[in-house]
């Protein structure tokens, strides 16, 4: 039984947010909606001049009959409609048509607002259309509006809502109309067409580069020359020159290899040798005089100083082109400004994000995609994907699941009957025998571009079979190859192999790989979701339960790691709606660091939004962030790769409740292996030098987040850098004190170390951009230059149990 708690359904309108459908609830929504039906708008729900008592007794008996069913829905966590679904065959109505099975009726009503929303309304007769005609299966909807509200006809109608009568109720004349599933896609059908015309006037190819315009390509070189000198001068690749010092401000010159050119610009050094560029001081001269900034000049500029091979240059600028061409299409669209995501939508927030890794120079070379495939499969694009669906024979397909997840449960899920069927027919016409097949979704980039041909062999013979699209859109998330299903938020991830080369990267997946993924899957859930400290913090872990991957026998003997084997594997990961109650909303964590087109962080939007002060939002997103991954760490040698785009924050009030953390089997690491590791699990072992190990904090957390985070708040929140690092420090030491049992691991990997070694990410991908990093061997690659001052050791506690002998 589901308890009230529970979404019920989840709806992502692109461009507004997510509705999540709860059942109603007599505590907590007889307060809200006894406000709503005693204002003038909601006249037609006839119970105005009530007092919250009546409003609860009248929802009482509602709750009580057997054939009414009443939700609160929910935008991006704000209440956004009631709604109450009944069976006509037992309700008064029956008196005035026919019922026929699979009848249901409906009833809305729309929360107040004072700031309108455009098509606000349409949008929400969409989402409750979608989950009567999905959850309820019905096969017709019935409503019996007051003949005077002119506004709700237009919506019905709008809606594919087809008027037959004119009924005389006790207490009303109305209007009787019916919607089915049939009249309600036609209606989407025609608004959508009526959208897309309003919406495109030039041709494709005209619009593939429309965004290719001298101001905005001028700012996405700056922006980007900006963060090169930052970032490769924190890892000293660059070494600028302070000519003067103006307060916390100095004035440097930076001189290229290329003889008589130099940058100039104000910069501020902050924590971790961050370097915090004014962007608008930023100026090149040459032999000539003042020159124009131009990112892909300035890396041949400073070529030998990066120490680029020659054969590795011209993939980096292509990397470093692209780059530039996707934040030239942000800035020259209609973004949404950072006041306006503080409230928004998950996917909203996701398909707004503009900086990529925040390390990394070169973080969105996508070196595969045309002008075209960019605007269709690009997460900042947000345009809806619909899944190319194979079968694959099963004596060169292989499916893993977990215990829970089994083959047919999941193409349950994923698959309508109606697809299902499409597809057995499909294959059961060319005499083959759906029992001998394995149907797995690709990417249709990955469809067109490289399994069409490379696999043409399996596809002539029967091996893999095509069978078409499946009706669920999807849209790209900023890690490029996942995929979050927006016809049907509860419903899996689903994760792609995607041949394109992308940050120091190819993006495939490998079916060897993923075969013993859901079995990790098992073992870490099993070993953290009971973890007492970890549910108070509201740690939980996205699982990945399902992988799907398909051999080819032609290539497999040059090496499972060649990419041509990773092509044709697909994961699903848990969809994190079920993890949200009333009130709350999803927020990817990488989101903290956004600044919009107007140089305004997300940031502080958020923590103004919340009421609270900035200490204390922060130090409330420590305790569910931080304070988990030490315990993961001190408890169970464990560390994950909990970057921005890898953790979704869960916030209510616009305050952090829970933290939601992803792949958590291709890039988690286990230091510590005492043997008892199911035979599955053993690829998360990883071999580690003892002073190597901390770095998954000091590195991954410390350097390549809150560097950046710590930043935003020095400069766009009036937050000491100081004041951060000291909350920081703050939650290790109350950690530590409360776990005096772990003072020998505390001693052993020092978080107050006065400092830790500089691991080098840019310098990884410019020694080799096409496999940065051997997933085999993680740690084997890093590049390591000197040391950094570790900011939180300033801040040391010794606590008493730490003066005891050991």
């Amino acid at each position: 039984m589901l308890s009230d708690q529970t979404v019920r359904f989840v709806k992502d309108v692109p461009g507004l947010g997510h509705f999540c459908l709860y059942a109603f609830d007599l505590g907590r929504d007889v307060p809200l909606l006894h406000d709503w039906v005693n204002r003038p708008y909601a006249q037609y729900w006839m119970l105005q001049n009530t007092t919250v008592d009546d409003v609860r007794a009248a929802y009482a008996r509602i709750l009580a009959s057997s054939h009414i069913q009443v939700f609160m829905a929910y935008l991006n966590g704000q209440p956004a409609f009631l709604l109450e679904v009944y069976d006509p065959s037992q309700d008064s109505l029956r008196d005035y048509y026919k019922a026929e099975t699979g009848d249901y009726g409906m009833h809305i009503l729309v929360a107040p607002t004072d700031k309108p929303v455009r098509r606000f309304t349409r949008h929400v007769f969409t989402v409750i259309l979608d989950f009567i005609f999905s959850q309820f299966k019905a096969q017709r909807i019935v409503v019996e509006p007051d003949i005077r509200n002119e506004k709700i006809h237009r919506l019905n109608r709008n809606a594919g809502f087809e008027y037959q009568d004119i009924i005389t109720l006790p207490h009303k004349t109305a209007h009787l109309a019916f919607c089915t599933p049939t009249s309600h896609a036609e209606a989407l059908k025609l608004d959508h067409v009526i959208q897309e015309a309003a919406r495109f006037s030039q041709h494709p190819n005209a619009q593939a580069i429309a965004h290719l315009q001298p101001e905005a390509w001028s700012t996405a070189n700056r922006q980007l020359i900006k963060k090169a000198i930052a970032e490769f001068a924190h890892e000293l690749l660059l070494t600028p020159l302070l000519l003067e010092t103006d307060g916390d401000w100095g004035h440097y010159i930076l001189t290229a290899d290329t003889s008589g050119i130099a940058y100039r610009f104000d910069a501020q050094k902050l924590s971790l040798d961050h370097w915090n560029v004014r962007e608008a001081s930023l100026t090149k001269t040459d032999a000539r005089g003042d020159a124009e900034l131009n990112a892909l000049q300035f890396i041949i500029e400073f070529k030998d100083s990066l120490h680029i091979a020659a054969e590795m240059l011209p993939t980096y600028l292509e990397e470093i082109t692209s780059t530039v061409c996707a934040r030239t299409f942000t800035l020259s669209g209609n973004a949404p400004i950072s006041a306006t995501l503080a409230h928004a939508g998950y996917q909203e927030i996701e398909h707004a994000m503009t900086a990529g890794h925040p390390c990394f120079v070169a973080n969105n070379g996508r070196i595969g995609f045309d002008a075209i495939d960019y605007r269709a499969f690009a997460p900042e694009a947000a345009s809806p994907i619909r899944l190319v669906w194979l079968a694959g024979h099963k004596s060169r397909a292989q499916y893993a699941g977990t215990a829970e997840v089994t083959y047919d449960r999941l193409i349950e899920q994923e698959l309508d009957t109606a697809t299902l069927d499409r597809f057995r027919a499909i294959l059961k016409e060319r005499g083959l025998s759906a029992d001998d097949y394995l149907f797995m979704p690709v990417h249709p980039w990955q469809w067109l571009n490289k399994l069409s041909y490379i696999f043409s062999p399996d596809l002539a013979n029967g091996y893999l079979v095509y069978l078409g699209e499946a009706p669920d859109h999807y849209y790209a998330q900023q890690s490029i190859r996942t995929l979050y299903n927006g016809s049907s938020p509860l419903k899996f991830y689903t994760k792609t192999a995607l041949s394109i080369l992308n940050m120091g990267f190819m993006r495939g997946l490998s079916p060897y790989y993923m075969g013993s993924t859901p079995a990790i899957t098992e073992w870490i859930c099993g070993l953290l979701d009971n973890d007492p400290y970890l549910r108070e913090q509201g740690f939980l872990l996205l699982g990945e339960v399902a992988t799907m991957g398909y051999r080819n026998l032609y290539y497999e003997p040059l090496g499972r790691t060649e990419a041509h084997n990773k092509m044709l594997a697909t994961l699903w990961r848990e969809s994190p709606w079920p993890h949200v109650e009333p009130g709350q909303r999803l927020l990817t964590m990488a989101s903290l660091l956004h600044i919009d087109n107007n140089g305004t962080a997300l940031l502080p939007e958020l923590i103004r939004a919340s009421g609270v002060d900035t200490a204390t939002w922060i130090q409330r997103y420590l305790n569910v962030y931080l304070a988990p991954l030490i315990h993961c760490f001190y408890t169970y040698e464990l560390a994950f790769m909990p970057h921005g785009e890898n953790a979704i924050l869960i916030l209510e009030n616009n305050l952090p409740v829970k933290l939601l953390m992803k792949d958590i089997t291709e890039e988690i690491q286990l230091f510590r292996n005492d043997g008892s590791l199911p035979e599955k699990v053993k690829r998360v072992y990883t071999p580690t030098a003892e002073e190597v190990k901390l770095l998954c904090i000091f590195t991954d957390v410390f350097d390549c987040y809150f560097r950046f985070l710590s930043h935003i708040l020095h400069e766009h929140a009036g937050f000491a850098e100081d004041d951060f690092w000291a909350l920081v420090a703050e939650t290790i030491s109350q950690y530590q004190e409360a776990n005096p049992h772990l003072q020998n691991k505390f001693i052993q990997y020092d978080l107050f170390a006065p400092e830790f070694t500089r691991s080098c990410l840019n310098r990884l991908q410019l020694k080799n951009n096409r496999q940065m990093v051997d997933l085999s061997d993680p740690n084997g690659n890093l590049q390591f230059v000197g040391t950094l001052t570790n900011p939180v050791a300033a801040y040391r506690k010794v606590p008493e149990a730490y003066n005891q002998p050991a």
